[in-house]
């Protein structure tokens, strides 16, 4: 399987990640690096990043949205297109991810 191509450029994700505390940012980047590291089959059985289907809600333009863990307190909205996993947001509060 190929390997996962990160988009970076919505501007919701952007909004969020500069408005993390340093430390909480830097879990962040860590995560993206890693993500940047693997390829699909193995994001969707990586230990800690707990890909997940979110059913209470769709994409900007109706696409299915998936969850994973980015920190311990955070998770990212993104979508997937082809290679290109789209980072949506980010959310401190893992309940709020999924729309609750």
């Amino acid at each position: 399987m190929s390997a996962v191509r990160l988009d970076l450029n919505v501007p919701t994700f952007q909004r969020d990640l500069f408005a993390l505390e340093k430390a909480e940012r830097h879990a962040v980047l860590n995560t993206l690096a890693r993500l940047h590291r693997l390829d699909w089959e193995t994001l969707y059985r990586a230990p800690g990043l707990n890909w997940e289907k979110v059913h209470a809600q769709a994409g900007p333009g109706g696409e299915t949205l998936y969850t994973l863990r980015v920190s311990q307190k955070s998770r990212l909205l993104c979508t997937r297109t082809g290679d290109t996993l789209h980072c949506i947001s980010i959310h401190p509060d893992h309940d709020s991810a999924y729309g609750r």
